[in-house]
Order: structure tokens, then C-alpha cells, then sequence
């Protein structure tokens, strides 16, 4: 059975990036598109467009999409849910187990970047699944060739979840390199720490010690960024840690700094601690 990548799509999704995205990453990994649409999500049907919630609306829509579906490169079938978003997306992923999530700006370019922000951490939340995010501009390089790992060193346990990270690096060819991002203790970081906990949750077959590099900042986002922007990344791959996304202050959380300025997609892998 091919695997699927699900993408949450809006009304407008015509317009939405991220599904051209998701489309071209598909035609390497030989992978399936599910175009998820939620009737009653704030983010994916705004309130605005309350018009198109009619019966007569709501089938021009199924209409669109199914258009949407059959223009893809890759085989893709529509999936309309009238559930709320968290429970639309765990019925997609019991029922498609997808490779991966992918969420984007919509095509509704009044929608903040911080409700994209919110989604997505309401998502890892509820349903702890591989969560891509496409931004609306900035990405200009495909197929993603070049991945940015960042992790702390501290051990983590990733959630039972497709092998995606080796997949995407296969399909693509493309390469992977780790940053550990460090304050004042940035000349005694470890290395090694880092490798142990890709090692641990076989992340990858192997990444030689000189791939993991460390920077010297208090802002761990801003750590990151700067990496990806010295290495030029097209991906940046995140380990979200549940007590950050679960925290009174998560939205500023390093993952949620990283969702609302990262100029590339944003790979989110969801850890149980």
C-alpha cells in the first residue's frame, strides 16, 4: 500500500501552498495525497465565509475539491469532515495512516500567522503525529535537499510514528546535519549527547559527529534560524517536547517562535516528554 500524506485544506485551497507542496514531495516518496477538509474549523471554513456552509455551498465546495484532487500529480481522494479539527484529524490518521501532516497558511490571507501557530500546537496537542508546516512565501528550493535536525541533547522519546525523517531523506536524496543550540556552556556542549539521542530513536542510520554543529545564543529559536539561514536549509526538523506544548506560556515556546518566523517549511516530530 503507497503511504499518504493528509493535508489540511481549506476552502480556498486552490491558493494554498502548502498542497503544492505536499503534492511535490509525494511524486519522490511514490506517496498519495488526502485533501482533509473540516466543515466547522475556525482556521480551515473562517466565519467569514459563512455563506458557503449552505447546502448548495457546501457541495460547489466538495465539487472544488474533488476538481483539486483529480489536477494532483499523484493519485488524491477528498476526505470532508463535520467533526471538530482535532477529532477530523485522528480519524484521518486512524484511517489513512499517513506519512505525514501538512498544514499551511490558507488561502484567506486576513487569517493571522499566530492562528497557524495555534492550530498547529493544538494538533500536537490532541493528535501527536509527523506535523509539516508550509509557510506562504519564502520557500523557493525543491525538492528539499538540505535538513536541519535541532535538538538539545537532552533524551527525548519520539511517539510511535512512521519512519519519516529516513524516508524523506531517501526519497529525496538529500542530507542532514544537527544543531544544538547553547548558551554560555556553547564550548562544552556535547556533541555526542546529540548523536546518542538520534541513535536512540533511529532517526537516521547514521550522522557522522562533524554534521552536528553547536551555537552560541540564549534565544534557542534564533539559534536555529540562524543555522538554517548559515546552511541554507530547506527543512527545519523539530523535536516538540510535550511540556512545552502542554505549558501556561507555550506560545512562547522555542517551537512556536520557530512556526511564526521560520522562512521554511517547519518538520515537527512530536516527543512523549
Amino acid at each position: 500500500m503507497a503511504p499518504s500524506l493528509v493535508v489540511l485544506t481549506d476552502f480556498f485551497a486552490v491558493s494554498n501552498r502548502a498542497l503544492s507542496y505536499a503534492a511535490g514531495l509525494a511524486v519522490p516518496l511514490h506517496a498519495q495525497l488526502v485533501l482533509l477538509h473540516v466543515r466547522h474549523d475556525g482556521l480551515l471554513a473562517p466565519e467569514t465565509y459563512s455563506s458557503l456552509h449552505t447546502w448548495q455551498g457546501e457541495r460547489q465546495t466538495t465539487q472544488a475539491l474533488q476538481q483539486l484532487a483529480a489536477e494532483q500529480p499523484v493519485p488524491a481522494e477528498v476526505d470532508i469532515s463535520g467533526e471538530l479539527l482535532p477529532e477530523a484529524v485522528a480519524a484521518a490518521v486512524r484511517q489513512h495512516q499517513p506519512l505525514l501532516l501538512v498544514l499551511g497558511q490558507p488561502g484567506a490571507s486576513t487569517v493571522p500567522p499566530e492562528e497557524i501557530t495555534a492550530t498547529a500546537l493544538e494538533l500536537l496537542r490532541h493528535v501527536p503525529y509527523p506535523l509539516l508546516v508550509v509557510p506562504t512565501v519564502g520557500w523557493d528550493v525543491f525538492p528539499p535537499r538540505r535538513f536541519l535536525l535541532a535538538l538539545d541533547g537532552q533524551p527525548f522519546r519520539l511517539f510511535p510514528q512512521p519512519d519519516v525523517l529516513r524516508q524523506l531523506l531517501a526519497a529525496t536524496a538529500g542530507t542532514l546535519a544537527a544543531v544544538q543550540v547553547a548558551g554560555a556552556e556553547a564550548a562544552s556542549a556535547d556533541p555526542g549527547a546529540v548523536l546518542e539521542t538520534i541513535r536512540v530513536n533511529s532517526l537516521v542510520d547514521e550522522l557522522p559527529v562533524g554534521k552536528v554543529y553547536t551555537v552560541a545564543q540564549s534565544n534557542v529559536a534564533e539559534g536555529i534560524l540562524q543555522e538554517a539561514s548559515r546552511q541554507a536549509a530547506d527543512v527545519v526538523v523539530v523535536v516538540a517536547r510535550r511540556h512545552s506544548l502542554l505549558g501556561s506560556l507555550f506560545h512562547h515556546s522555542v517551537t512556536a517562535q520557530l512556526l511564526r518566523e521560520c522562512p521554511v517549511p517547519v518538520l515537527l516530530l512530536p516527543a512523549e516528554d
